[in-house]
């Protein structure tokens, strides 16, 4: 998976928050609000490929986090990211 182009993590208001630049913006339309552990995953994603494992790995080793807790948070963050279209 990646993230598509035209999607960037930016802070607004003191929130982190995803939106679109560019061409992304037309179809996008709004901003999504990222807690402190999903602005995290996308820096992440943000590097090129990911996987849910590669994302999980990167999570347990910046928190002190259960992996199987870290899988099915990353899970759920990815299938929103999925949901609202900033992931192919």
């Amino acid at each position: 998976m990646k993230l598509k182009e035209g999607f960037v993590l930016r802070e607004v208001c003191g929130e982190q928050v995803i939106m679109g630049e560019g061409l992304g913006a037309l179809d996008f339309g709004r901003l999504l609000c990222l807690n402190e552990t999903a602005a995290f995953l996308w820096t992440v994603a943000a590097k090129g490929e990911f996987t849910i494992e590669s994302l999980t790995d990167a999570l347990c080793a910046e928190y002190d986090v259960d992996a199987a807790q870290a899988k099915a948070d990353v899970k759920a963050i990815v299938g929103e990211w999925q949901g609202v279209g900033v992931v192919e």
